[in-house]
């Protein structure tokens, strides 16, 4: 089932985020007067050809990945209409388009996360959210929906950040729990494991996930103007999280399993995870907000100059506005092939480690 769901997943999830960057590029191309050959749903080799119109082929493919552009004449200046041959601004705006797309589609999801109705939260509370199999959270007895009153005598009130770093300033030693039961108050003992005895990239050190307990029968309603702000704050957070990452392994402010690489079958693992929870709790939420983050993501990375990425394509456009000359279209074409092949051997390597080692989003 879990198969069954990473595709479910990916066509819900990535194929839209994938289509909506690519309906980026394409528009952005008709509005600079650059032909697009193909506008394609899927990846060749073609299935059907669906329509022609304003001289562009709208096609159906066998492989569905998503989609792609072929505008006219991409690496050869010499094609009249082409992208290659058109001016620097009509080149960049093309090129950058496909993130703006993305970034735009993010903002809007996440506008709708938060303008939605959703059960309220008892915020002075944290709460047993699930419990991973014989970890030592499952050995001690906890269960779902007990309520965390204090660890080792220090009050908990809400504060998930204190019970998290008192368990994990604590490992391999016992830790002592209060716990609030159907209303009745209980102890608990158990020993957090330490580092090297879990993956943290699919579990905590007791393997739980926290949450803050619902209130029955409380719905909250966000406001539209603030959760503006609150879109492009998140998108922001995103973007500073992904920046700041290599800072952070440095010093060892997280686990490298943490800051684990995916390729797109990962990507499917974690959002048919995400449908599934979708599915069976009602809440759309999960799908949301990963949509939302995953399409920020893209965007960005996209823009990274590495060659045979948009990023790396805009660089070179860049480099013709400063030299005030184009660097030749063969050397050009030679840096993004040589990116290419290595980007795919990089996707080879993850795609490998994804099936052998699957994502599993647990605490």
């Amino acid at each position: 089932m879990s198969v069954i769901w990473g595709l479910i997943g990916f066509f819900l999830i990535l194929t839209p985020i994938i289509l909506v960057h690519e309906l980026g590029h394409f528009l952005a191309a008709r509005y600079f007067g650059i032909k697009v050959d193909e506008f394609g749903l899927g990846f060749p080799p073609r299935a059907m050809k669906l329509f022609e119109r304003g001289g562009t082929e709208f096609t159906l493919n066998w492989i569905p990945l998503g989609g792609f552009v072929r505008p006219a004449g991409e690496d050869d200046p010499n094609i009249p209409g082409g992208l290659s041959g058109a001016s620097k601004t009509a080149r960049f705006g093309v090129l950058v388009a496909g993130s703006l797309f993305n970034f735009i589609m993010a903002a809007l999801i996440f506008w709708v996360f938060f303008v939605m109705p959703r059960t309220a939260v008892d915020e002075m509370q944290v709460a047993v959210a699930n419990i991973a199999e014989n970890s030592p959270a499952q050995q001690a007895g906890l269960a779902p929906n007990d309520v965390f009153v204090a660890v080792n005598s220090i009050p908990v009130a809400g504060d998930i950040d204190l019970l998290v770093d008192e368990i994990q300033a604590n490992a391999g030693q016992q830790v002592a729990l209060s716990i609030l039961r159907d209303g009745t108050q209980e102890s608990v003992t158990l020993v957090p494991r330490v580092p090297g005895e879990y993956d943290p990239a699919r579990e905590g050190a007791v393997g739980v996930a926290l949450k803050h307990p619902e209130i029955p029968g409380e719905v909250t309603f966000m406001d539209p103007v603030e959760a503006v702000g609150m879109s492009l704050f998140t998108m922001w957070d995103i973007v500073y999280r992904t920046v700041t990452l290599p800072a952070e392994l440095i010093r060892g402010q997280i686990a490298p399993e943490e800051a684990r690489i995916v390729s797109v079958v990962g990507i499917s693992q974690i959002a048919g995870q995400a449908t599934e929870q979708s599915a069976s709790t009602g809440d759309i939420s999960y799908v949301l907000w990963l949509t939302g983050l995953i399409s920020v993501a893209l965007g960005f990375t996209n823009l990274l100059p590495i060659p045979a990425l948009d990023g790396g394509r805009i660089m070179f456009v860049l480099l013709e506005a400063v030299r005030g000359k184009r660097i030749e279209p063969e050397r050009e074409g030679m840096v993004h092939a040589i990116g290419m092949a290595l980007l795919l051997g990089l996707m080879l390597i993850l795609i490998v480690q994804d099936v052998m080692n699957p994502i599993v989003l647990s605490s």
